[in-house]
């Protein structure tokens, strides 16, 4: 049986608690390798590295801090393809998939390669007489990111990398359910020529993360993950004194308009809806149609589309989407499927049951389609994480767009429309973080930011981009003068800029 170390102090660590987690192969239900779980001296440990690691690193100057993170990038597009394949592996979304989850991590690494630009000050000549004012932004010190199982090398390069090139040093707690490519970008940090102790790697479960928040010299956390342990994680972390963002769930609209291009709206969704599975928290799970006409066409179509799909194991190259990551999530999945039709929503298409020949023990659930969704329906309220898309009717725009507004989650949606004061309109008014307008998954590119409202967010401070480097760093003004010759009395007065 494979065994999954830690990485501490720029090398693997055995753990030395006796706790495991069980890593599964999605693809046949069975039990591949296992992790180690940390004690709360083993994250301590860590901590211990990364605090010694600090100075030195954060006194490195900003160009030499890009340098590694340059060489990070190269690093990771050259094993991209030996990342995507482990990641499948644990994950089970096809490889291609994989790939995007890989890209859109060197994305970010590729935007923290700016640093140099990024984490420059400000400056004011002349504020007052013989005044000068001026600002820096540092780095926080040892910081940390606990990140989800559904996105093993994005969510981590959004937070590490970002924190890293601003001089901080990182604690990385990656889900427990898929960890080897978390430890394996660790492993390419320091082979990049990062020092040991500025990426360390610690496996666990809520032990681990209670450490974490409680842990008097980390600065900051950053999570992901579902919305009441996010909400968790932002009250223990904040009152342990520490910078929080905690990104939580999500279930994001997609607005059809009778005046869209309906090909390519169903097109859109198909993909938005059931690709990876539903394990993403930018999927698109909910499509609201506006009018009779326009709801029974799009039925109809994402009907063909949706039966269309092929489900298969995360290599079949064949595949639009392959298991979900465990046993216990696909039972959520058909739970949630269930209460959709017991709550009266049409079940259309039903995942339930699916099985694949030679894998019979694999978690593979296949695209269900419910139609006729009521905003009342605990089904519609919470989210699905799976290959669910749930149609609401709707008579107006007015009536739709109060759908996502009106929603516990506000991570994103997405209208499909040809009418651009309609689209402008609705961008502006609707109550989400993320809009789309005829693109399904709203994700922003890596030099602007992402982040939710609502109970899809918990803190003031979106991820990476511009907002990141804020996150990451705390700002210190000087005010400074040279006086000449004797100032007097001047000393007792509050500085004025008259």
């Amino acid at each position: 049986m494979r065994d999954v170390h830690h990485f501490i102090d720029g090398k693997q660590v055995t753990g030395t608690s006796g706790r495991f987690g069980d890593i599964y192969n999605p693809n046949t239900g069975e039990v591949q390798a296992r992790v180690q779980l940390a004690t709360e001296a083993e994250l301590d440990a860590a901590v211990q590295s990364a605090q010694a690691a600090f100075f030195g690193w954060s006194t490195t100057n900003p160009q030499r801090r890009a340098r590694v993170m340059f060489e990070f990038k190269r690093l990771l597009e050259a094993n991209i393809n030996e990342l995507a394949e482990l990641l499948s592996s644990e994950h089970g979304k096809v490889v291609a998939d994989s790939k995007g989850d890989v890209q859109r991590g060197i994305d970010v690494v590729e935007f923290a390669c700016g640093i140099p630009h990024l984490q420059k000050g400000e400056y004011t000549e002349g504020a007052g007489p013989g005044i000068d004012v001026y600002s820096m932004r540092q780095p926080l010190g040892v910081v940390a990111g606990i990140t989800p199982f559904n996105f093993p090398a994005m969510i981590p390069c959004w937070m590490s990398a970002v924190a890293i090139a601003c001089g901080n040093t990182f604690i990385l707690k990656p889900s427990e359910k898929d960890p080897s490519v978390p430890l394996r970008l660790a492993e390419l940090f320091m082979e990049a020529g990062a020092p040991a102790g500025v990426l360390n790697c610690v496996h666990g479960d809520k032990v681990s993360v209670d450490a974490i928040l409680k842990h008097p010299d980390i600065k900051a956390v950053s999570f992901v993950g579902s919305s009441d342990i996010a909400q968790y994680v932002y009250a223990t972390g904040t009152a342990h004194g520490k910078r929080v963002q905690a990104m939580g769930g999500a279930k994001n609209h997609g607005i059809i308009m009778p005046d869209c291009n309906m090909e390519q709206a169903v097109k859109d969704i198909v993909g938005a809806a059931y690709g990876s599975a539903g394990e993403r928290c930018m999927a698109l799970p909910v499509a609201v149609t506006v009018g009779k006409k326009t709801g029974d066409e799009f039925v109809e179509r994402m009907l063909d589309a949706a039966r269309g799909l092929t489900v298969g194991i995360s290599t079949d190259t064949e595949a639009h989407y392959g298991p979900v990551v465990s046993a216990a999530h696909k039972a959520k999945i058909e739970s949630y499927i269930q209460m959709g039709v017991d709550e009266g929503a049409d079940l259309l298409l039903d995942g339930r049951g699916h099985t694949l020949q030679g894998h019979e023990n694999g978690f593979f659930v296949g695209p269900s389609l419910f139609d006729n969704v009521k905003p009342h329906m605990q089904s519609y309220k919470e989210e699905i994480f799976g290959p669910v898309l749930q149609v609401v009717r709707a008579e107006t725009l007015e009536e739709a767009a109060a759908l996502p507004s009106n929603h516990q989650y506000g991570n994103g949606c997405a209208i499909f429309t040809s009418n651009g004061r309609a689209a402008r309109e609705f961008a502006a008014q609707v109550n989400v973080g993320m809009v789309g307008i005829n693109v399904p998954i709203p994700v922003p590119v890596s030099y602007h930011t992402f982040g939710g409202w609502k109970r899809s967010a918990f803190g003031d401070t979106n991820q990476h981009g511009p907002e990141g480097v804020r996150f990451w760093t705390k700002i210190k003004t000087i005010t400074q003068r040279w006086p000449e010759g004797d100032i007097g009395d001047q000393a007792f007065i509050i500085p004025t800029m008259g």
